[in-house]
């Protein structure tokens, strides 16, 4: 559970202070971490000291002792010297190798705890009664953010936000996939969703200036008890899909903001083909070229100012007005109506998000 390097950092750290040798071996009399050499030849001497009854033994210079983790052997250390105050250091570096367990372990449950959490994987009753067992507030307020890494398995970033939140007791920082990391985020009673956005900005350009990580922010609304993160964690999920769908262009995307597109996205695949049969018949928007498509864009950019339009395009008024025209003609929508307009630019929206769940299924 304890990586070997942080076993070897301690016993480093230890011998940096007392000047002991030290080294840590499983059950089966394998070096993990030392600052002694020739480990190997002490392989038998651990192997006898493990099925020993003692818990601490001096053998040929060298004294051992035993580490446990919930009455099951876990480690065997070794202290180079037979002197008393060798013996005191080698029990203060287990002692210290058997609190990093205890520490290691619990972080491990509450890890595990909090994805299945978000995953909806507990029943309620196991909810109340694991986060009692772990410490773990229920009535705390709490959001989730999901972190969307531009590659996959991005330990830097990870470990940025982790440097970042996990300081702070009830902040929790885990993984559920490849891409995504995900923060279950205390509320205090006095931070609103403008306060979210703010921590979101943060998480961006720190990880975008000390990961050197390209990254997309998504979060859910704020939920009062614990049985209700997961559906902030949904709520996060959604908002990261609608907002790579519909706003390409930002990098923060809160569910309580997602406007038109969060309609969309809960429409039924089959409905939205009608739709798009009924408005543009054997058409799609797709069909347009590109001088069209920008046009369309522009105009929808300007709120269907004429003027301002064919300012920006650097082309005549009667020129925006002809392809205006034209476009009427071939789609029976006037796009200087207000009505029409609404129905083109639903039907664009409706449009992307057909082409987003076709690119999940291959």
């Amino acid at each position: 559970m304890i990586s070997n390097q942080i076993l070897q950092d301690t016993i480093e750290g230890i011998k940096a202070i007392t000047r002991i040798d030290l080294c840590v071996m499983d059950t089966e009399g394998k070096a993990l971490a030392t600052t002694l050499h020739d480990t190997d030849e002490y392989e038998q001497s651990v192997l006898a000291f493990v099925d020993s009854p003692a818990e601490s033994q001096m053998l040929q210079g060298y004294q051992f002792f035993k580490v446990f983790d919930d009455n099951q052997l876990e480690y065997v250390i070794i202290a180079k010297g037979e002197a008393d105050d060798v013996y005191m250091i080698g029990k203060i570096a287990a002692f210290q190798v058997q609190n990093l367990l205890v520490a290691y372990k619990e972080r491990f449950d509450k890890d595990n705890f909090i994805k299945n959490l978000l995953l909806d994987n507990l029943l309620l009753v196991d909810i109340y009664n694991r986060a009692k067992k772990l410490h773990v507030d229920t009535d705390v307020r709490r959001i989730v953010f999901i972190i969307e890494t531009k590659n996959e398995k991005d330990t830097n970033a990870l470990e940025t936000v982790r440097n970042i939140f996990s300081t702070k007791a009830k902040d929790f920082v885990t993984a559920v996939d490849e891409k995504n990391i995900i923060l279950v985020k205390e509320v205090k009673q006095t931070e609103t969703y403008e306060d979210m956005n703010k921590i979101a900005k943060v998480i961006v350009d720190m990880l975008n200036s000390e990961a050197m990580s390209t990254v997309r922010v998504a979060f859910g609304t704020i939920v009062n008890e614990i049985k209700e993160v997961s559906r902030s964690y949904k709520e996060a999920k959604m908002a990261l899909d609608v907002g790579k769908i519909f706003y390409g262009n930002r990098n923060i995307i809160a569910y309580s903001n997602l406007g038109i597109g969060r309609l969309i996205y809960q429409l039924p695949i089959p409905l939205c083909k009608m739709f798009i049969k009924e408005i543009f018949e054997n058409r799609s928007p797709d069909d347009f070229d590109e001088e069209t498509l920008t046009t369309i864009n522009k105009f929808f950019e300007n709120s269907l100012n004429v003027s301002e339009t064919s300012r920006q395009l650097y082309i005549h008024r009667n020129t925006l007005v002809y392809r205006l025209d034209k476009l009427q003609k071939s789609t029976g929508l006037d796009l200087r109506v207000f009505e029409d307009a609404i129905t083109f630019k639903i039907a664009l929206m409706v449009v992307k998000y057909m082409k987003y769940m076709e690119s999940l299924e291959y």
